[in-house]
């Protein structure tokens, strides 16, 4: 059977298309599958689970958490990795949706292949200052004294955050966004050179052939879903890379 691997959807309510493709995407083809990968950035931001209670914002998700438990009550294994937009994705989301948080990255056996997933935001050693401030707010004492405060003030937070963010790519060069290649090797190295390392976040799908101390290997990259959406498609031995048109 199928099983899917897709990353950076970025659903918000300014992108109600995005939303709409992917539940009738879910619908049509991952409803017969054997599993879906969510390997981060799911949503354009997400400030903690109880925006799910919230009744100003919380309408918003809840079509695709209600597509998500339906998928996962059919059979289908769900996993969901956080990315550089949504890592304070917790508990209570994971069991609304019916499916299994996992750590960044994971080694995992499919398309009989050792194919290692990850975000990709980590590889992306070049932004000093993203590396920095990843690392401050993947800390557990800051997510604690963030998911502390009020939603309206965390939501404040985000809009601030994503304007800075867009500010920053506009003046930074493409190659300190993309990932650094000695991060990736070090990655493969320190997991056993893996056949495949499957990733998003750079927005730039591609299949490179790499070779890291002797052992040949290749990089996948996964697509953002904007005009199109380039996802993975694994079969019991075949791996490709699919374009959708949203």
């Amino acid at each position: 059977m199928t099983t899917w691997v897709i990353s950076d959807l970025h659903l918000c309510a300014q992108r109600p298309a995005v939303t709409q493709a992917f539940l009738h995407w879910l619908h049509t083809e991952v409803s017969q599958a054997k599993a879906l990968y969510i390997l981060g950035d799911f949503f354009e931001v997400w400030v903690g689970d109880d925006l799910l209670q919230d009744a100003e914002h919380g309408h918003e998700f809840l079509p695709v958490i209600e597509a998500l438990r339906a998928l996962s009550t059919q059979g289908v294994q769900l996993y969901l990795m956080h990315g550089n937009r949504d890592f304070l994705i917790g508990d209570a989301f994971a069991q609304a949706c019916g499916l299994t948080l996992l750590t960044d990255p994971v080694q995992v056996q499919l398309a009989e292949k050792s194919i290692l997933l990850s975000h990709g935001d980590a590889l992306c050693t070049d932004d000093v200052a993203y590396q920095q401030f990843r690392q401050q707010v993947r800390s557990p004492a800051w997510q604690q004294a963030f998911l502390s405060q009020p939603l309206a003030a965390r939501i404040a937070f985000a809009q601030n955050a994503r304007q800075q963010s867009a500010q920053n790519k506009a003046s930074q060069s493409m190659h300190i966004m993309d990932v650094n290649a000695d991060a990736v090797a070090q990655l493969i190295r320190d997991h056993q050179y893996p056949e495949v390392l499957l990733h998003g976040h750079t927005h730039r799908p591609a299949v490179h052939a790499l070779t890291v101390d002797g052992h040949a290997c290749e990089r996948w990259v996964l697509g953002d879903w904007h005009e199109t959406a380039v996802v993975a498609r694994l079969d019991a031995q075949t791996m490709q890379l699919v374009t959708l048109s949203l």
